[in-house]
């Protein structure tokens, strides 16, 4: 059985040029902006006390985003947040002056016109997009790797998308889709995957993304009289969430942050390839990347994620998709007492990453460096449901691991 790698984080640190970018400031627009979406709520945060004693440690919490805007992901909240963001700019308007009700208005879409927005993926933040895309009266380009699900694709093209799956991995249908958009006129790149000379929405994307953490933290404390939590786990493909998450963390308190660790899909793990490396230039992963974390699979890190990433993680972990698997069992069926949680491929891997380091022998070195005990508040983020039902099926009720 292939075993969790981890490499705690030494890479020497930069000027942090980037934190700014989920300065709690932001992070409140963002969250300004969901909120005037008629389908918007606050998702679950689920404290799972019988999980807890198990695992040895005082509280564990999961953010359910199964539950976002009836998207079974959290993705949404980027690419629509990003979407306005770029409206705004076209219009010379602040993006508080584009709410819901306003940005789906006949009257927007005669000032703004017509635009597609292109976009790849492995399943959410295209949904996501298309979802965003089609409220407010645009187009939409979905490109989806190899290996996607006809499921997943279905749920691009319900929201009136024009989306196929590519015979390339998911770092291709970035630049095909990128090529598509620079060919087409008003077409608009929404990636969270940033590279140099294409920052600006990526950044946009993960502002998006602080609505969740800004609720988490929120739930923390008004639901359960949490102050902070010591540890967040947080997973990552291309690291933008990671960052995001992190970044409002640092943010929110950067005189005593909680430690941040960082999981990602072991053949897809670029960003703890950084970290082994450790003078903090980006590694890539090519090939196809093959795991049951699709939303993982991704081999070039954003830049502006890496950035926050390498400045204030503690450890990042390369995990196997057993692991994933054993999270969403887990999940799916917790100790009597606690609540179930329907959390797909890559929602699971962090929880399932907490569960073998703190029951796992050969863990313990890692438990220990990361001071997981009796005493420890942990938070993780469930960033999917079950989005392909019956792969979730196969893995959870019929104990596969494909």
């Amino acid at each position: 059985m292939e075993s969790i790698k981890w490499s705690v984080n030494t890479m020497p640190k930069t000027d942090d040029a980037q934190l700014k970018v989920m300065g709690l400031s932001e992070v409140e627009k963002a969250r300004a902006f969901h909120k005037s979406f008629p389908q918007y709520s606050v998702t679950p945060l689920t404290k799972l006390e019988k999980m807890a004693d198990l695992l040895g440690l005082k509280e564990v919490y999961v953010k359910d985003e199964s539950y976002r805007f009836g998207l079974n992901a959290f993705k949404v909240l980027g690419g629509s947040f990003a979407m306005a963001r770029y409206i705004a700019k076209e219009l010379g308007k602040d993006v508080s002056e584009l709410p819901y009700e306003v940005l789906t208005s006949k009257e927007l879409k005669e000032e703004f016109g017509q635009a597609t927005f292109f976009t790849a993926t492995d399943g959410n933040h295209g949904r996501g997009v298309a979802w965003a895309a089609n409220k407010l009266g645009q187009k939409s380009v979905v490109l989806m790797p190899k290996g996607s699900t006809q499921t997943r694709l279905n749920n691009i093209l319900a929201e009136n998308a024009q989306a196929t799956i590519e015979e390339v991995n998911y770092d291709e249908c970035v630049r095909m889709a990128n090529a598509m958009a620079e060919k087409t006129e008003h077409g608009i790149m929404v990636q969270d995957t940033a590279w140099d000379g294409y920052e600006e929405i990526p950044a946009w994307i993960m502002q998006g993304y602080g609505t969740m953490a800004m609720e988490a933290n929120e739930q923390l404390q008004e639901q359960y009289g949490c102050d902070r939590p010591t540890h967040v786990f947080i997973q990552a493909g291309v690291g933008s969430l990671a960052g995001a998450v992190q970044g409002y963390f640092a943010n929110r308190y950067p005189e005593n942050p909680p430690k941040v660790v960082v999981v990602e899909a072991e053949p897809a793990a670029c960003l703890y390839k950084g970290a082994t490396v450790g003078d903090g230039s980006i590694q890539f992963v090519g090939g196809d990347m093959v795991t049951i974390m699709a939303g993982l699979a991704c081999g070039e890190p954003n830049t502006i994620s890496w950035d926050i990433l390498k400045n204030h993680v503690d450890t990042f972990i390369a995990t196997p998709d057993w692991v994933a698997a054993k999270g969403m069992r887990m999940l799916a069926a917790p100790i009597k007492g606690d609540p179930a949680i329907t959390s797909g491929e890559s929602g699971a891997a962090p929880f399932g990453t907490l569960a073998c380091i703190m029951l796992m022998d050969e863990y313990k070195e890692l438990r220990d460096h990361l001071g997981l005990d009796e005493n420890s508040k942990v938070l993780l983020f469930s960033t999917e449901g079950d989005t392909d039902p019956e792969r979730y099926k196969s893995i959870v009720w019929d104990g596969n691991e494909r």
